[in-house]
């Protein structure tokens, strides 16, 4: 009967086998997150800079095609020309001054290339975006062009019913040529008039847990050592149960 419930060197090795395997395992991706939260401190830190460095010169038409999120998303540009207003599009927006709209309006440069500017927030859609045509400089943050809508909502171009800023979806819309990929989060107005859209409401947020999910990993690491170190010391204590 003790024989029987003995377990055999080969189920040793496999049980063991198995315990080295998932510790490695958690381990491993407990680590990999420790390096992750460094790869995002280190995104944060450069995203910070950008996003309150002085301007520059927004993206010319030659520098659009190396443009990424990593390289350009949130740095801190300028641009001259002339807004469009009459085609304004509005976005659906959720900002810290409660659901509203985002103003897209495309702004048309010198050499007739087209940027669209997000002139900032408006609470209601009937409310007056321009008409006509306004010289401006603009100066805000470079953002990439947005998925088509979002988790639950598709754009719809047809009805002019916008989730998210998706520049490419949005020109076409408009019957827009030669426009940038991306579109400018103006900055605040310094003295904004009553009823014009409201800048500066970018949000800049990281999710950042990396270091709660590098000590999950660990601590299940730790769980399975520890349990396995409990069973280990009661068969050497009791050998035959």
């Amino acid at each position: 009967m003790n024989e029987a419930r003995t377990a055999s060197p080969r189920a040793r090795l496999f049980w063991a086998a198995g315990i080295s395997l998932a510790c490695a395992v958690f381990l491993a991706l407990g680590t990999w997150q420790l390096f992750r939260m460094q790869w995002k401190h280190e995104l944060i830190e450069r995203v910070n800079q950008r996003a309150h460095a002085a301007p520059v010169s927004a993206p010319a038409p030659s520098d659009w095609p190396s443009l990424t999120a990593d390289n350009a998303e949130y740095r801190h540009v300028q641009v001259s020309g002339t807004l469009l207003l009459d085609r304004s599009t509005l976005v659906q927006a959720s900002t810290q001054l409660g659901p509203g709209f985002w103003v897209m309006t495309p702004l048309q440069t010198a050499s007739g290339d087209i940027v669209f500017i997000n002139r900032g927030y408006i609470s209601d859609r009937k409310a007056s975006t321009g008409s006509g045509t306004a010289a401006a400089e603009v100066s805000g943050l470079l953002r990439m062009s947005q998925a088509d809508g979002d988790l639950l909502r598709k754009n719809d171009p047809a009805s002019q019913r916008w989730y998210s800023r998706d520049v490419p979806a949005i020109a076409a819309a408009s019957g827009l040529a030669k426009v940038a990929p991306y579109f400018i989060d103006a900055d605040a107005s310094p003295a904004p008039q009553a009823g014009q859209p409201v800048g500066g409401l970018t949000v800049i947020a990281f999710r950042d847990n990396h270091l709660v999910y590098a000590l999950t990993w660990y601590a299940l690491a730790l769980m399975i050592i520890g349990r396995t170190w409990q069973i280990t010391r009661k068969t050497r204590r009791n050998p035959a149960q």
